[in-house]
Protein backbone atom coordinates (compact mmCIF):
# COMPACT_ATOMS: atom_id res chain seq x y z
CA UNK A 1 0.00 0.00 0.00
CA UNK A 2 2.85 2.39 0.75
CA UNK A 3 4.34 1.73 -2.67
CA UNK A 4 0.97 2.36 -4.33
CA UNK A 5 0.46 5.61 -2.43
CA UNK A 6 3.92 6.85 -3.34
CA UNK A 7 3.42 5.95 -7.00
CA UNK A 8 0.08 7.71 -6.96
CA UNK A 9 1.72 10.84 -5.58
CA UNK A 10 4.41 10.66 -8.22
CA UNK A 11 1.74 10.33 -10.92
CA UNK A 12 -0.11 13.35 -9.55
CA UNK A 13 3.13 15.31 -9.53
CA UNK A 14 3.93 14.34 -13.11
CA UNK A 15 0.44 15.24 -14.32
CA UNK A 16 0.52 18.57 -12.55
CA UNK A 17 3.90 19.41 -14.01
CA UNK A 18 2.76 18.58 -17.54
CA UNK A 19 -0.29 20.85 -17.21
CA UNK A 20 1.57 23.69 -15.53
CA UNK A 21 -0.40 23.48 -12.28
CA UNK A 22 2.63 23.39 -9.97
CA UNK A 23 4.47 26.57 -9.13
CA UNK A 24 7.74 27.38 -10.81
CA UNK A 25 10.63 25.85 -8.89
CA UNK A 26 12.24 28.22 -6.39
CA UNK A 27 14.90 25.70 -5.37
CA UNK A 28 16.53 23.21 -7.73
CA UNK A 29 18.76 20.58 -6.18
CA UNK A 30 21.20 18.06 -7.64
CA UNK A 31 21.01 14.47 -6.35
CA UNK A 32 24.05 12.37 -7.26
CA UNK A 33 24.52 8.59 -6.97
CA UNK A 34 26.61 5.77 -8.42
CA UNK A 35 24.14 3.25 -9.87
CA UNK A 36 22.64 3.15 -13.39
CA UNK A 37 19.37 4.99 -14.12
CA UNK A 38 17.61 1.62 -14.47
CA UNK A 39 18.65 0.52 -10.97
CA UNK A 40 16.14 -0.26 -8.25
CA UNK A 41 17.54 2.60 -6.17
CA UNK A 42 16.73 5.23 -8.80
CA UNK A 43 13.53 3.81 -10.30
CA UNK A 44 11.76 2.75 -7.10
CA UNK A 45 13.30 4.96 -4.42
CA UNK A 46 15.17 8.11 -5.44
CA UNK A 47 12.98 9.25 -8.34
CA UNK A 48 9.66 8.59 -6.55
CA UNK A 49 11.06 10.34 -3.48
CA UNK A 50 12.07 13.38 -5.56
CA UNK A 51 8.65 13.43 -7.23
CA UNK A 52 6.90 13.24 -3.87
CA UNK A 53 8.93 16.14 -2.47
CA UNK A 54 8.15 18.18 -5.58
CA UNK A 55 4.43 17.41 -5.34
CA UNK A 56 4.22 18.23 -1.64
CA UNK A 57 6.11 21.50 -2.16
CA UNK A 58 3.68 22.41 -4.97
CA UNK A 59 6.60 22.47 -7.38
CA UNK A 60 8.66 24.97 -5.39
CA UNK A 61 11.37 22.31 -4.92
CA UNK A 62 12.71 20.49 -7.96
CA UNK A 63 15.30 17.72 -7.73
CA UNK A 64 17.41 16.61 -10.69
CA UNK A 65 18.88 13.11 -10.46
CA UNK A 66 22.36 12.36 -11.76
CA UNK A 67 22.96 8.58 -11.75
CA UNK A 68 26.12 6.63 -12.58
CA UNK A 69 28.46 9.34 -11.24
CA UNK A 70 27.45 11.72 -14.05
CA UNK A 71 28.73 14.72 -12.12
CA UNK A 72 32.20 13.22 -11.78
CA UNK A 73 34.25 11.65 -9.04
CA UNK A 74 34.15 8.11 -7.68
CA UNK A 75 31.53 6.43 -5.46
CA UNK A 76 33.60 6.79 -2.24
CA UNK A 77 33.60 10.58 -2.80
CA UNK A 78 29.81 11.00 -2.85
CA UNK A 79 29.39 11.74 0.86
CA UNK A 80 32.08 14.43 0.68
CA UNK A 81 30.50 15.89 -2.44
CA UNK A 82 27.39 16.51 -0.34
CA UNK A 83 29.34 17.70 2.68
CA UNK A 84 31.28 20.23 0.60
CA UNK A 85 28.28 21.41 -1.42
CA UNK A 86 29.54 20.11 -4.75
CA UNK A 87 26.09 18.47 -4.96
CA UNK A 88 23.00 19.15 -2.87
CA UNK A 89 22.17 15.52 -2.12
CA UNK A 90 23.75 12.12 -2.54
CA UNK A 91 23.01 8.48 -1.93
CA UNK A 92 26.01 6.26 -1.28
CA UNK A 93 27.38 3.22 0.52
CA UNK A 94 28.71 3.99 3.99
CA UNK A 95 31.26 1.19 3.82
CA UNK A 96 33.05 2.79 0.86
CA UNK A 97 34.96 4.89 3.41
CA UNK A 98 36.11 2.40 6.09
CA UNK A 99 36.59 3.90 9.53
CA UNK A 100 34.46 6.98 8.91
CA UNK A 101 31.24 5.74 10.51
CA UNK A 102 32.45 3.31 13.19
CA UNK A 103 29.21 3.20 15.18
CA UNK A 104 27.23 2.17 12.11
CA UNK A 105 29.35 -0.95 11.67
CA UNK A 106 27.40 -2.66 14.47
CA UNK A 107 24.76 -3.35 11.82
CA UNK A 108 27.31 -4.78 9.39
CA UNK A 109 28.52 -7.56 11.68
CA UNK A 110 27.89 -11.12 10.47
CA UNK A 111 24.42 -12.49 11.12
CA UNK A 112 22.92 -9.22 12.39
CA UNK A 113 20.23 -8.25 9.85
CA UNK A 114 16.65 -9.21 9.28
CA UNK A 115 14.69 -7.76 6.35
CA UNK A 116 15.74 -4.46 4.80
CA UNK A 117 12.64 -2.77 6.27
CA UNK A 118 13.27 -3.93 9.82
CA UNK A 119 17.01 -3.33 9.78
CA UNK A 120 16.71 0.05 8.06
CA UNK A 121 14.18 1.44 10.54
CA UNK A 122 16.31 0.18 13.43
CA UNK A 123 19.42 1.73 11.95
CA UNK A 124 17.82 5.11 11.36
CA UNK A 125 16.62 5.34 14.96
CA UNK A 126 20.09 4.25 16.07
CA UNK A 127 21.63 7.01 13.92
CA UNK A 128 19.35 9.65 15.40
CA UNK A 129 20.46 8.80 18.94
CA UNK A 130 24.02 7.53 18.52
CA UNK A 131 25.58 8.91 15.34
CA UNK A 132 25.06 12.67 15.56
CA UNK A 133 28.81 13.25 15.74
CA UNK A 134 29.60 11.07 12.73
CA UNK A 135 26.92 12.76 10.61
CA UNK A 136 27.17 16.34 11.88
CA UNK A 137 28.56 17.71 8.60
CA UNK A 138 25.44 16.85 6.56
CA UNK A 139 21.70 17.00 6.95
CA UNK A 140 20.71 13.35 7.21
CA UNK A 141 17.68 12.27 5.19
CA UNK A 142 17.90 8.62 6.17
CA UNK A 143 20.16 5.62 6.65
CA UNK A 144 19.01 2.27 5.38
CA UNK A 145 20.29 -1.21 4.51
CA UNK A 146 19.71 -3.65 1.69
CA UNK A 147 18.12 -7.09 1.98
CA UNK A 148 20.59 -9.56 3.56
CA UNK A 149 23.22 -10.44 0.98
CA UNK A 150 24.22 -13.72 -0.64
CA UNK A 151 27.37 -15.10 -2.27
CA UNK A 152 27.67 -15.28 -6.06
CA UNK A 153 30.43 -17.42 -7.52
CA UNK A 154 31.95 -17.35 -11.00
CA UNK A 155 33.36 -20.88 -11.14
CA UNK A 156 31.88 -23.24 -8.55
CA UNK A 157 29.19 -23.86 -5.96
CA UNK A 158 29.77 -22.61 -2.42
CA UNK A 159 28.12 -25.21 -0.18
CA UNK A 160 30.23 -25.14 2.98
CA UNK A 161 32.78 -23.02 4.82
CA UNK A 162 35.77 -24.68 3.25
CA UNK A 163 34.65 -23.88 -0.30
CA UNK A 164 35.84 -20.27 0.03
CA UNK A 165 39.39 -21.29 0.91
CA UNK A 166 41.79 -19.47 -1.41
CA UNK A 167 39.10 -17.84 -3.54
CA UNK A 168 39.25 -14.15 -4.48
CA UNK A 169 36.15 -12.60 -2.93
CA UNK A 170 34.85 -9.07 -3.23
CA UNK A 171 34.06 -7.81 0.28
CA UNK A 172 31.39 -5.09 0.56
CA UNK A 173 32.71 -3.63 3.82
CA UNK A 174 35.35 -4.09 6.49
CA UNK A 175 33.23 -6.37 8.67
CA UNK A 176 32.70 -8.80 5.82
CA UNK A 177 36.36 -8.57 4.85
CA UNK A 178 37.24 -9.69 8.38
CA UNK A 179 34.70 -12.51 8.13
CA UNK A 180 35.96 -13.69 4.75
CA UNK A 181 39.57 -13.59 5.95
CA UNK A 182 38.62 -16.00 8.75
CA UNK A 183 37.30 -18.30 6.02
CA UNK A 184 40.71 -18.12 4.27
CA UNK A 185 39.41 -16.16 1.30
CA UNK A 186 41.51 -13.50 -0.41
CA UNK A 187 39.42 -10.36 -0.01
CA UNK A 188 39.23 -7.50 -2.47
CA UNK A 189 37.48 -4.15 -1.93
CA UNK A 190 35.78 -2.50 -4.88
CA UNK A 191 32.66 -0.40 -5.54
CA UNK A 192 29.65 -2.06 -7.15
CA UNK A 193 30.17 -0.54 -10.64
CA UNK A 194 33.60 -2.25 -10.89
CA UNK A 195 32.35 -5.78 -10.30
CA UNK A 196 31.17 -6.89 -13.75
CA UNK A 197 34.57 -6.20 -15.26
CA UNK A 198 36.37 -7.79 -12.30
CA UNK A 199 34.29 -10.97 -12.58
CA UNK A 200 34.67 -11.25 -16.35
CA UNK A 201 38.46 -10.85 -16.09
CA UNK A 202 38.83 -13.22 -13.14
CA UNK A 203 40.05 -10.46 -10.80
CA UNK A 204 37.51 -11.85 -8.34
CA UNK A 205 35.90 -15.31 -8.14
CA UNK A 206 33.05 -14.53 -5.77
CA UNK A 207 31.13 -11.43 -4.75
CA UNK A 208 28.88 -10.77 -1.77
CA UNK A 209 25.72 -8.96 -2.88
CA UNK A 210 21.94 -8.88 -2.58
CA UNK A 211 20.11 -9.96 -5.74
CA UNK A 212 18.82 -6.39 -5.91
CA UNK A 213 22.26 -5.38 -7.21
CA UNK A 214 22.89 -8.62 -9.11
CA UNK A 215 20.04 -7.88 -11.54
CA UNK A 216 20.96 -4.41 -12.91
CA UNK A 217 24.68 -5.22 -13.04
CA UNK A 218 23.93 -8.59 -14.74
CA UNK A 219 26.10 -10.37 -12.17
CA UNK A 220 23.94 -13.50 -12.56
CA UNK A 221 25.30 -13.87 -16.10
CA UNK A 222 28.90 -13.74 -14.86
CA UNK A 223 28.56 -15.58 -11.55
CA UNK A 224 25.94 -18.31 -12.02
CA UNK A 225 26.46 -20.12 -8.68
CA UNK A 226 24.48 -18.55 -5.82
CA UNK A 227 24.67 -19.29 -2.09
CA UNK A 228 21.90 -18.11 0.23
CA UNK A 229 21.59 -18.30 4.02
CA UNK A 230 18.52 -19.52 5.88
CA UNK A 231 18.45 -19.03 9.63
CA UNK A 232 17.32 -16.62 12.31
CA UNK A 233 19.39 -13.80 10.75
CA UNK A 234 20.74 -12.90 7.33
CA UNK A 235 24.40 -13.39 6.46
CA UNK A 236 25.27 -9.71 6.26
CA UNK A 237 24.03 -6.30 5.19
CA UNK A 238 25.49 -2.97 4.19
CA UNK A 239 24.28 0.50 5.07
CA UNK A 240 23.58 3.43 2.79
CA UNK A 241 23.60 7.15 3.54
CA UNK A 242 21.06 9.45 1.92
CA UNK A 243 22.09 12.96 2.87
CA UNK A 244 21.67 16.63 2.00
CA UNK A 245 24.11 19.50 2.11
CA UNK A 246 23.50 21.55 5.25
CA UNK A 247 23.53 24.91 3.47
CA UNK A 248 21.11 23.63 0.83
CA UNK A 249 18.73 22.54 3.58
CA UNK A 250 19.16 25.61 5.76
CA UNK A 251 18.39 28.06 2.96
CA UNK A 252 14.87 26.63 2.65
CA UNK A 253 12.01 28.48 4.37
CA UNK A 254 10.41 26.63 7.26
CA UNK A 255 7.45 25.33 5.25
CA UNK A 256 9.77 23.72 2.68
CA UNK A 257 12.06 22.36 5.38
CA UNK A 258 8.96 20.65 6.70
CA UNK A 259 8.40 19.00 3.30
CA UNK A 260 11.93 17.57 3.46
CA UNK A 261 11.50 16.57 7.10
CA UNK A 262 8.18 14.86 6.38
CA UNK A 263 10.01 12.71 3.82
CA UNK A 264 12.97 11.79 6.02
CA UNK A 265 13.86 9.76 9.08
CA UNK A 266 12.46 6.42 10.22
CA UNK A 267 9.37 6.51 7.94
CA UNK A 268 11.60 7.01 4.89
CA UNK A 269 13.91 4.22 6.09
CA UNK A 270 10.89 1.92 6.31
CA UNK A 271 9.75 2.86 2.82
CA UNK A 272 13.21 2.28 1.33
CA UNK A 273 13.43 -1.03 3.16
CA UNK A 274 10.11 -2.09 1.64
CA UNK A 275 11.40 -1.15 -1.82
CA UNK A 276 14.57 -3.20 -1.41
CA UNK A 277 12.74 -6.19 0.08
CA UNK A 278 10.20 -6.26 -2.72
CA UNK A 279 12.74 -5.87 -5.50
CA UNK A 280 14.88 -8.71 -4.14
CA UNK A 281 12.21 -11.27 -5.06
CA UNK A 282 11.99 -10.30 -8.71
CA UNK A 283 15.73 -9.81 -9.04
CA UNK A 284 16.37 -13.33 -7.76
CA UNK A 285 13.92 -14.67 -10.36
CA UNK A 286 16.21 -13.39 -13.13
CA UNK A 287 18.93 -15.71 -11.86
CA UNK A 288 16.44 -18.60 -11.67
CA UNK A 289 15.28 -17.94 -15.22
CA UNK A 290 18.91 -17.91 -16.33
CA UNK A 291 19.22 -21.55 -15.19
CA UNK A 292 21.72 -20.76 -12.44
CA UNK A 293 22.46 -23.03 -9.50
CA UNK A 294 21.34 -22.22 -5.94
CA UNK A 295 22.85 -23.53 -2.72
CA UNK A 296 21.32 -23.04 0.71
CA UNK A 297 23.29 -22.70 3.94
CA UNK A 298 20.93 -23.91 6.66
CA UNK A 299 20.70 -26.12 9.72
CA UNK A 300 24.01 -27.44 11.05
CA UNK A 301 26.03 -25.78 8.28
CA UNK A 302 24.41 -22.41 9.03
CA UNK A 303 25.34 -22.88 12.69
CA UNK A 304 28.94 -23.66 11.64
CA UNK A 305 29.21 -20.40 9.72
CA UNK A 306 27.65 -18.45 12.57
CA UNK A 307 29.95 -19.95 15.20
CA UNK A 308 33.07 -19.63 13.04
CA UNK A 309 32.45 -15.91 12.52
CA UNK A 310 31.87 -15.03 16.20
CA UNK A 311 35.49 -13.75 16.42
CA UNK A 312 34.57 -10.94 13.99
CA UNK A 313 32.12 -9.55 16.54
CA UNK A 314 34.54 -10.16 19.42
CA UNK A 315 37.29 -8.26 17.56
CA UNK A 316 34.86 -5.44 16.73
CA UNK A 317 34.01 -5.09 20.43
CA UNK A 318 37.69 -5.04 21.36
CA UNK A 319 38.62 -2.48 18.69
CA UNK A 320 35.67 -0.20 19.47
CA UNK A 321 36.44 -0.28 23.18
CA UNK A 322 40.09 0.54 22.43
CA UNK A 323 38.86 3.57 20.46
CA UNK A 324 36.87 4.83 23.42
CA UNK A 325 33.40 3.53 22.57
CA UNK A 326 31.15 1.42 24.78
CA UNK A 327 30.92 -1.35 22.21
CA UNK A 328 28.70 -3.69 24.19
CA UNK A 329 26.16 -0.93 24.78
CA UNK A 330 26.11 -0.01 21.09
CA UNK A 331 25.75 -3.63 20.00
CA UNK A 332 22.98 -4.27 22.52
CA UNK A 333 21.16 -1.16 21.33
CA UNK A 334 21.41 -2.23 17.69
CA UNK A 335 20.00 -5.67 18.54
CA UNK A 336 17.23 -4.16 20.69
CA UNK A 337 16.15 -1.81 17.90
CA UNK A 338 16.10 -4.63 15.35
CA UNK A 339 13.89 -6.57 17.74
CA UNK A 340 11.65 -3.51 18.23
CA UNK A 341 11.03 -3.08 14.52
CA UNK A 342 10.63 -6.81 13.99
CA UNK A 343 7.37 -6.40 15.87
CA UNK A 344 6.52 -2.93 14.51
Amino acid sequence: MKNLKLKALALVAGTALSTGVLAEAEYTFKLHHMLPPVSNAQVNFLQPWADKVEAESNGRIHIDLYPAMQLGGKPPQLFDQTRKGIVDMSWTVGGYTPGRFPKATAFELPFMPLSARITSMAMQEYAETEMQDELKDVHLLTLHTHFPGSLHSRTKDIKKLEDLDGMKVRAPNKMMADALNILNANTVFMPVPSMPSALSKGVIDVTALPFEVVKPMKIHELAPHHTEFKGDRGFYTQFFIFSMNKKSYNKLPDDLKKVIDDNSGVPLAGFVGDVFDAYEIGARKDAVDNGNTFNLIEGAEYDRWKETLVPVTEKWIEDMNDDGYDANRLLDKAKTLIKKYENF
